[in-house]
């Protein structure tokens, strides 16, 4: 490639980035969907130095502490304690890492298997083609976290085998949308050029047709990502997920059932944790929807 060429392209590129960004900003909701995003991932990078005491330590001297601002609280505890003693604060810092690190390792195992099915399903047509489809809707006709607590009960309960279970529930929706959009690309003069000029069929698939299926994907993997976050808490809730003394917001929740009444705190925060975190990442889904997809955006 010429420097001309270069040029050019890093130009197109350039501007397709601040097309992106004068969209996407426009949904205001999804702009503080991305901050709190940002807050998240920083605070989940920088959880050792952010949280005060060590998650699973168990204080003696402080059960059931609440926050600081009640009577009874103690300044080291700024959410409290606990029913063994353990600092709120801390735990919910540390659970920010296993929420970004479900939702990471949900997302690529769906996402990679998905569009390798969907690609296969909408290239061939066919019989592999119906085939294909008819075990997609199979899977997408039960409830997805009844299949994936299927699933967990079967591989057995814990955080690896919950992943496992929940990106093979998500697998048909992004298997349906590539084939959808391949079906669509296919039809294009681009797509026929190619294959005049020699393309096989893994070039076709994976160089011509999947970079134009890209938007709605990342669509997609966006809202999936906040679905593994809710399931995965689910899942740990019903003790099938993340095992105490995990300090897994879902987890959290579970082991704090019995306290409702007497200590408001130890249920509250891993829920609020819970519902600013899939908020904040549906409305930065939403925004990418309108920022990717051409029917949506405004003149």
């Amino acid at each position: 490639m010429s420097n001309t060429e270069y040029l050019s392209t890093a130009a197109i590129r350039r501007q397709m980035l601040a097309e992106f960004w004068f969209y996407f900003r426009q949904n205001r909701g999804a702009v503080a969907g991305l901050v709190v995003f940002i807050l998240l991932v920083l605070t989940a990078v920088f959880a050792l130095l952010l949280a005060p005491h060590d998650p699973t330590t168990q204080y003696r001297d402080a059960f059931l502490l609440p926050p600081v601002w009640q009577d009874g609280g103690r300044a080291e505890f700024l959410l409290g304690t606990d029913a063994v003693g353990r600092d709120m604060l801390s735990r919910l810092i540390f659970g920010a890492q296993y929420s970004l690190f479900i939702g990471i390792v949900v997302v690529a195992i769906a996402l990679v298997g998905g569009v390798i099915i969907g690609l296969i399903a909408g290239f061939f047509r066919g019989w592999v083609d119906a085939v294909i489809m008819r075990v997609m809707d199979v899977i997408l006709a039960f409830p997805s976290l009844l299949l994936a607590l299927v699933l967990v009960a079967v591989l057995g309960p814990g955080l690896t085998n919950a992943m496992i279970a929940i990106a093979i529930v998500y697998q048909p929706h992004f298997a349906r949308l590539t084939r959808a959009a391949v079906m669509g690309e296919m039809r294009r003069e681009y797509v026929t050029a190619a294959r005049v000029a020699g393309a096989g069929n893994l070039r076709l698939m994976f160089k011509t047709i999947l970079p134009n299926c890209l938007g709605p994907l990342i669509v997609q993997a966006t809202l999936s990502f906040s679905s593994a976050v809710l399931d995965s808490a689910a899942l740990g809730f019903l003790g099938m997920g993340a095992q105490p003394p995990s300090p897994e917001w879902g987890t959290m929740l579970a082991e704090a059932r019995e306290f409702i009444l007497r200590a408001w705190w130890v249920v509250t925060l891993p829920g609020l944790a819970i519902l600013v975190s899939v908020l904040a990442i549906n409305m930065m889904g939403d925004g990418l929807r309108d920022a990717l997809d051409p029917k949506l955006k405004r003149s």
